[in-house]
């Protein structure tokens, strides 16, 4: 895997994945950005719930659950003192569906965690990871 980070002007800067897609970083006003995208941490953040949540849908349509919808809200809380590594992160999964087994949910939330999802399972190293996750029923 590779990518690529081109600076842009100030604190903004262009990623660009091997797989042709691309994202705009950039920092606040007080440190010099013009918020004109998320933060790096954040993209961390939001690449680790996507992770989780590819393999929680993947992990629940192989179980032949019906699912419709999944939300991934995080909370997460970092060190005050550098390097501002995340120390607590917690993951509230929302899966709506038909007929959904709680405990189908339950095992896929786990399985990502403890065995799929890399970005999760590095994150762990340093940060208190925890989940929780609610079932709709259509």
């Amino acid at each position: 895997m590779k990518a690529r980070i081109k600076w842009v002007e100030q604190v903004s800067f262009l990623g660009e994945t091997e797989s042709g897609h691309a994202v705009l970083m950039d920092g606040p006003p007080s440190g010099g950005g013009r918020n004109l995208g998320p933060r790096p941490m954040e993209m961390v953040l939001l690449g680790t719930g996507g992770c989780s949540a590819y393999d929680v849908i993947h992990i629940l349509k192989k179980s032949r659950q019906q699912v419709s919808d999944c939300v991934v809200e995080i909370a997460a809380e970092r060190a005050q003192e550098d390097p501002k590594v995340f120390t607590k992160i917690h993951f509230h999964f929302v899966i709506t569906g038909k007929d959904l087994k709680p405990e189908q949910v339950e095992r896929a939330i786990h399985l990502s965690a403890e065995k799929y999802c890399s970005a999760s399972i590095m994150l762990g190293k340093v940060a208190d990871i925890t989940h929780d996750f609610e079932v709709v029923q259509e």
